[in-house]
């Protein structure tokens, strides 16, 4: 029995990823990422991502096997919470804050990369779940915390029917604002529509 039978297919693979560096996977993820952006995902090769990150193409294969596993790792690989650290000590000023937040990265981030993904989001569950994972998720979830700081300070009952509906009426507004307009939600129209709709919906000024 060779050693490599004898280590398995597993330990194989692993020792086959551990030659790419983290800072040269990173490399690759942003490459990925910064192609969906500015070409879309059909146009997005393999063999594109190798040219601009000067690497072999079965190199990319023996790491991601296909195209949609290879952007779904990117996804994941840069997830963070993009209304990290917000806590004003009120629930408006929490939601305010997170306006000007959204409006900080709805041109050049998730809006962008959500229309560029276009119709491969409705065809592979892999993609639709990484995007969850990186870019929705975390952002419901900071928002989630904001608004049980709320209720426990009193600010709003915790059975208020409007609570629920909160990530939807931001995420949703500043990633339609560019179907609808053609413009990217800005800080005076996503700040307004907080003001105007979500704060009144909660009863908070």
């Amino acid at each position: 029995m060779t050693s490599q039978a004898a280590e398995g297919p597993e330990t194989v693979v692993a020792s086959r990823r551990s030659k790419i560096t983290p800072e040269r996977e990173q490399e690759f993820y942003d490459a990925v990422l910064e192609r969906i952006r500015s070409c879309g995902y059909d146009a997005l090769t393999m063999e594109g991502v190798a040219a601009s990150t000067r690497c072999s193409k079965s190199t990319l294969y023996r790491q991601w096997k296909t195209k949609p596993q290879f952007v779904a790792a990117a996804l994941r690989a840069n997830r963070c919470v993009r209304f990290a650290g917000i806590d004003t000590g009120s629930l408006a000023g929490d939601l305010r804050e997170a306006a000007r937040a959204a409006c900080e990265w709805s041109g050049h981030d998730s809006t962008e990369l959500l229309q560029a993904l276009g119709h491969a989001l409705t065809q592979d569950k892999e993609l639709q779940q990484a995007l969850r994972e990186a870019l929705v998720e975390p952002e419901v979830a900071a928002l989630k915390e904001m608004i049980r700081r709320g209720v426990e300070r009193g600010e709003v009952p915790a059975d208020h029917p409007a609570l629920e509906y909160v990530p939807a009426q931001l995420l949703g507004v500043l990633r339609v604002r560019p179907v609808l307009e053609g413009r990217h939600a800005d800080v005076p129209y996503l700040t307004g529509f907080v003001e105007a709709v979500v704060l009144p919906a909660l009863g908070l000024t």
